[in-house]
């Protein structure tokens, strides 16, 4: 099991960038997968807010012990706020990236994602095994 934390740069924005916080929860199982639970929060710093809650399968190719290369795939709900109304959206993705380990307990984790409603993203998470 992992726990992890961090920064991502994306298009959830009507105009430009957005910047986002992470937080990111997965379960190791099989011999190179991984079930888990992501909730991202961006900001246009404008009056555009959203918050992303996403479950995912992880599917580590080119590694070993949950570390390497990795293919994602996301689905989720997408929640824009704006003029103090929310609007929902259904969400589903691909991501893919490299956990870096540094040690035994923790990591680091660049990735970039694409997908709806969202477009893309880039960030890197730090985190640390259990």
């Amino acid at each position: 099991m992992a726990v992890s934390v961090g920064a991502e740069g994306n298009m959830n924005s009507r105009e430009n960038f957005a910047a986002g916080a992470v937080l990111n929860l997965d379960v190791n199982f099989a011999s190179s997968f991984a079930i888990g639970f992501n909730i991202t929060g961006s900001s246009s710093f404008s009056d555009f807010f959203v918050i992303e809650h996403i479950s995912f399968i992880r599917w580590y190719f080119l590694g070993n012990n949950y570390t390497g290369w990795f293919a994602q795939a996301d689905i989720g709900t997408y929640i824009f706020f704006e003029d103090e109304r929310a609007t929902p959206l259904i969400l589903g993705g691909l991501r893919g990236g490299m956990r870096l380990p540094l040690g035994t307990k923790f990591f680091i984790e660049p990735y970039g994602r694409f997908g709806h409603p969202f477009v893309f993203g880039i960030g890197i998470l730090t985190g640390v095994l259990f």
